[in-house]
């Protein structure tokens, strides 16, 4: 019991260590260059390609999720004739 209490200590500081094994190159003032140049395209979709396909998709989803929103307003707000 002790032994996987002490295990588990050690395997909990190394994740949370502050030393890095692995060092990344820093592409903040690459970001910062794109996202700030004056070509007439808006923030939300200067990220490329992805950033397109997520702003396509969200605005596609909502406008079908309000659509079905309203149809469903209209159904409830109509009861079906008994008999």
């Amino acid at each position: 019991m002790l032994r996987s209490v002490l295990a588990l200590r050690q395997i909990a500081q190394r994740t949370i260590s502050t030393a890095s094994r692995r060092q990344f190159e820093n592409k903040v003032p690459e970001k910062q260059k794109l996202f700030q140049e004056d070509n007439g395209i808006p923030v939300h979709l200067k990220g490329g390609v992805a950033d397109a396909l997520l702003y396509r998709t969200t605005m596609i989803l909502t406008v079908a999720g309000t659509a079905y929103a309203i149809y469903q307003l209209a159904v409830a707000s109509f009861p079906k004739k008994q008999g």
